[in-house]
């Protein structure tokens, strides 16, 4: 599948489109030097830094999303609110602000980090790999989405009981379940017991 300039460049002051950067890191998750977006997935894949987002409504139901169908990794697949990379020197607090409203046109309210957590992802139909040091996120969500298209093919809000149903029907990011466990303490403090996250 062609790569998208949406997923893998992004537009320079000067107007021409540029290779997505990203931090790599060690095991600490120390910055270590950089790599070109593609070749960090390749397999066996490149320890790089990542974040992930799970914003709620006020019902304690989870924002999820369609990867569009362009993107060149994980296509059509759902997943959490938003997932991406820091640029070389952002911090990821800044850049999961800033790709939750790129990708779906909403700035999250109460935006809290909830740790952090390393793992390594192949991705069976693509044949990339996610290794990264992912910096988890949580907050809530208190206005209407307006997906960009070359990003979300569709957004559902999923009760914990109603998670577990698509879980089981749906096809979901190889990282999904991974990063939502690892975030679960942060969320349960966020939605409150009720919300039987």
């Amino acid at each position: 599948m062609p790569i998208t300039p949406a997923t893998a460049t992004h537009s320079s002051s000067n107007g021409t489109a540029d290779a997505i950067l990203l931090e790599l890191v060690d095991e600490n998750g120390v910055t270590i030097g950089t790599a070109e977006k593609l070749s960090a997935h390749q397999p066996p894949g490149r320890l790089h830094r990542a974040f992930s987002v799970f914003l709620f409504d006020e019902r304690g139901r989870l924002l999820i999303q369609q990867r569009a169908l362009g993107k060149y990794h994980s296509p059509g697949v759902w997943s959490n609110t938003c997932c991406g990379h820091p640029y070389p020197g952002e911090a990821p607090f800044a850049a999961a602000a800033r790709r939750t409203y790129e990708e779906l046109g909403v700035s999250p309210s109460l935006l809290a980090e909830a740790g952090t957590v390393r793992y390594n992802h192949p991705d069976p139909a693509s044949g990339l790999v996610e290794q990264e040091y992912n910096h988890l996120f949580v907050g809530l969500v208190q206005a209407e989405t307006r997906p960009d298209p070359e990003e979300v093919a569709g957004t559902a809000f999923v009760s914990s009981a109603e998670l577990s149903e698509r879980h089981a029907r749906d096809t979901f990011s190889a990282w999904f379940m991974t990063v939502l466990d690892a975030a679960r303490p942060a969320v349960r403090e966020l939605t409150g017991p009720s919300a039987g996250w």
